[in-house]
């Protein structure tokens, strides 16, 4: 039995930041094997987008088991330390 789905201390920040901005989150937490933290989808102007964050605390970095899926997905893995680098990412920061 797999248990429960580790959640970074940062991570209610973060989102509650992105869907202040307009952007659309879920987690990914429970999927586990190296899968990132969380699905953002935002609409505006230049059009929709969907980016994959994986939140981290301070200094701390992907393990090996996320460097092996990051590395295998066909796009970019955004890693984010908070609000205001998620916010970076979705072009709502410049």
């Amino acid at each position: 039995m797999r248990r429960a789905a580790k959640v970074d201390a940062n991570q209610d920040a973060i989102v509650s930041a992105l869907r202040a901005a307009g952007a659309t989150v879920q987690s990914l937490a429970a999927i586990g094997k190296g899968c990132p933290d969380i699905l953002v989808g935002i609409g505006g102007q230049t059009g929709e987008a969907l980016f994959l964050m994986e939140i981290k605390v301070g200094k701390a970095k992907p393990n090996p088991m996320q460097c092996d899926w990051h590395a295998g997905w066909a796009t970019e893995v955004h890693i984010v330390r908070s609000p205001e680098e998620a916010l970076r990412v979705i072009g709502a920061l410049a």
